[in-house]
């Protein structure tokens, strides 16, 4: 397992920080080039996004989520954050352009992605292919581009309730499925 940066720098370990910057700079600098428009924008929310990581190193849980994963969801949300202040535009038009960005599963993007990810965010991202298509249209819009309820039922069509029960039966389908992983791996590490 890879040595852990975040609990160090949540305990105050000075030495974590050049590392965390080393180790996480680079997929969070693609992350913001990527989405946004000038260098100046991509260069503040990187900022941004690691003053996050300061802030924020102690409520990240092992148990929960690979650190990688806790690093890249801050970093898009951030992004998205200020896109939404560079803009000026309101929040359902910034999450309609986001929308545009999003990749398709079958496509290598989807894949390069999914090699990102750690084991237990993988697992996740395989089942969430063996939902149902509407139910996994509508969780990537929620979960892999942070937008609201109320946003995805704008850009759908669909009425508010049944975005809520989609992404509610698919997340719940999903948690299932990590309990098991959780409970057969931990009957192993018992034997």
């Amino acid at each position: 397992m890879e040595d852990l940066l975040l609990p160090r720098i949540a305990a105050g370990d000075q030495s974590a920080v050049p590392e965390c910057i080393s180790r996480y700079g680079t997929l969070i600098w693609s992350l913001a080039r990527r989405r946004l428009a000038s260098r100046q924008d991509a260069e503040d929310a990187v900022q941004d996004v690691f003053v996050d990581l300061w802030r924020s190193a102690d409520r990240f849980d092992p148990l929960v989520a690979e650190e990688i994963t806790f690093v890249a969801m801050i970093a898009r949300r951030r992004v998205i954050d200020t896109l939404r202040r560079r803009t000026g535009l309101p929040q359902a038009a910034v999450d309609a352009a986001a929308i545009a960005d999003v990749p398709d599963p079958a496509d290598d993007a989807s894949v390069g992605r999914r090699l990102e990810l750690g084991d237990e965010a993988r697992l996740a991202d395989e089942h969430l292919d063996q939902l149902k298509p509407e139910e996994q249209r509508l969780i990537r819009l929620s979960v892999y581009d942070d937008l609201s309820h109320a946003a995805i039922a704008e850009h759908t069509g669909l009425p508010l309730g049944t975005v809520k029960s989609h992404i509610r039966r698919g997340l719940d389908s999903l948690r299932l499925k990590l309990a098991g992983r959780r409970r057969a791996h931990a009957e192993r590490s018992t034997r």
